[in-house]
């Protein structure tokens, strides 16, 4: 299996403190496939606070005799989204993608030139944006040895022909268990353990600071499955802020999930949020 790229390097744990909390949404997604396989996927929420309603329509097709798949968005903020990919064509492990975005209303455009290979012990990817005035390149790299991953990141702006991005990871990983640390240009020093502890318990731990302001953040957090259709979610941090999700399949192509935002500092005070999503899938 071919190392992750650098934007997953730890994202086991992410997903423990992220996946299953909408704090402040009303959320409803939407997906199916049709017999030709085409995938059509909507969503939209509701945002508590400001009663702001945002949603976007995707479309994806896939020709696999020729590893082509073509991609296209729309959002309420009237931007339109096209991504066009070849992917194990020419060379195995080889995808080439071209994307591009417009927005009607202002007329921006943009458009991006993408680039990744895979094996065993390497993912690389790298994107450069057709700017005429001076693309920005985005590159990263990860290498991976019996369990040891080690990343490198970073941005060249070459209208001003300086690096903008500098950041280093290290990782371990196993099937039950991933490590991962960063240096984000030398200032933000983030770490992260996942831990599956059984068939029904999965753990995170994530831990990040800041040079300078030495501001700390820590955070725990796990996902407990009551069965094969129900799970729970908890998380706190260091700021006294504690996540409860429970998620429930009530068909087949039907999942509920509901969620809370305590604020321990303030538990008088209120100000504490809820979420609400519904997904169906056909």
């Amino acid at each position: 299996m071919a190392p992750p790229s650098y934007s997953d390097l730890g994202k086991q744990s992410r997903d423990i403190f992220s996946k299953g909390y909408h704090f402040g949404l009303w959320k409803l997604d939407c997906k199916t496939k049709t017999q030709s396989g085409i995938e059509f996927s909507t969503s939209g929420h509701s945002n508590q606070d400001t009663g702001k309603v945002f949603g976007n329509l995707e479309t994806k097709y896939k020709v696999k005799d020729y590893g082509l798949t073509f991609t296209e968005k729309w959002n309420t903020d009237n931007t339109l989204y096209t991504e066009i990919a070849v992917q194990d064509q020419m060379v195995e492990g080889l995808k080439l993608a071209f994307e591009g975005t417009f927005a009607p209303q202002s007329g921006h455009k943009n458009g991006k030139l993408k680039v990744a290979f895979a094996n065993e012990n390497v993912k690389v990817d790298s994107d450069v944006n057709v700017d005429l005035a001076g693309p920005l390149i985005n590159a990263s790299a990860v290498f991976g040895y019996q369990g040891w991953l080690a990343g490198y990141q970073t941005a060249f702006d070459t209208q001003k022909s300086k690096i903008t991005t500098n950041n280093f990871a290290l990782g371990y990983t196993t099937g039950e268990f991933v490590l991962h640390t960063s240096v984000n240009d030398g200032q933000e020093f983030n770490g992260s353990i996942y831990q599956k502890c059984s068939d029904k318990l999965d753990c995170g731990v994530q831990l990040a600071w800041t040079a300078g302001s030495n501001a700390t953040k820590f955070g725990l957090g796990a996902k407990y499955n009551l069965d094969k259709d129900a799970c729970v979610r908890a998380k706190v941090n260091n700021a006294s802020q504690v996540g409860l999700g429970y998620q429930q399949k009530l068909r087949d192509g039907v999942t509920l999930t509901l969620s809370t935002l305590i604020d321990g500092k303030n538990f008088n005070a209120g100000g504490h949020k809820i979420g609400v999503a519904l997904e169906l899938e056909a």
